[in-house]
């Protein structure tokens, strides 16, 4: 039975081999993460303000994204495309930083007219939200989402909506638009590229909190509704 215990031998050793390659492999992807929030962190304490800060984490987070998806094989499939926007009815929270960047974006590249039309769908979008008995259960139009379904910021546009990922569009549109049953179902995010987005989203609290400034998540649609009305005080976000 020599021949079977070399086959034995050879298969054993193989797979022994491959499990401690993975087991490597394994612990430096656990690395990476803290890797890349201890790398945000030195790039957003040298930011000029928190909205350079946000900027930055945009910038790097997106890379990141790429090189995970170009990376690794076997990524979850993501059928996110062009005019899906059943996402974009859905409550969106923002950390520090952003809702300054986006409102800046807005005042430079808006017309007068169509900043004003804004703020409108903005304070019709908050009463919705305000309707509603938790965040899970707000089903509202982002006032940023034009009419042919595209976001009108997309270069700019929260983390939050970044990090959204989904492998069944359908799926998606019957979570948003569906009864109430369907609604409480849950879309799965590639994980890798959500960690990298809650990393980054905790990098921007911790960078604010560290300037001395609030370092809690606000709802978008009011923050920047605060932010572009001229009655308002347009204290940093």
């Amino acid at each position: 039975m020599a021949k079977l215990d070399d086959a034995i031998n050879r298969i054993t050793s193989d797979i022994s081999q491959t499990g401690a390659l993975t087991a490597e492999a394994s612990r430096r992807y656990e690395e990476m993460f803290p890797g890349f929030r201890a790398e945000l962190a030195r790039v957003l304490e040298q930011a000029p303000t928190i909205s350079d800060a946000a900027q930055a984490a945009m910038m790097l987070v997106d890379a990141a994204s790429r090189t995970l998806r170009d990376s690794f094989p076997h990524q979850p499939h993501c059928d996110c495309r062009d005019g899906c926007s059943a996402c974009c009815h859905l409550f969106v929270a923002v950390p520090p930083g952003v809702t300054s960047l986006i409102a800046d974006h807005i005042r430079k590249t808006f017309p007068s007219d169509e900043q004003q039309a804004l703020l409108e769908r903005l304070d019709h979008a908050a009463r919705i939200i305000e309707q509603a008995k938790t965040t899970s259960e707000v089903r509202a139009r982002c006032p940023l989402l034009g009419a042919d379904e595209r976001c009108t910021i997309y270069e700019v546009r929260p983390l939050t909506c970044r990090a959204f990922t989904s492998s069944s569009a359908p799926r998606c549109h019957t979570m948003v638009f569906g009864d109430e049953h369907q609604r409480k179902d849950r879309i799965d995010q590639n994980p890798g590229h959500f960690r990298l987005h809650l990393e980054a989203t905790e990098a921007l609290q911790d960078a604010a909190r560290a300037r001395g400034l609030d370092g809690r998540q606000k709802g978008f649609v009011h923050a920047l509704l605060d932010r572009l009305a001229p009655s308002q005080d347009r204290a940093a976000d």
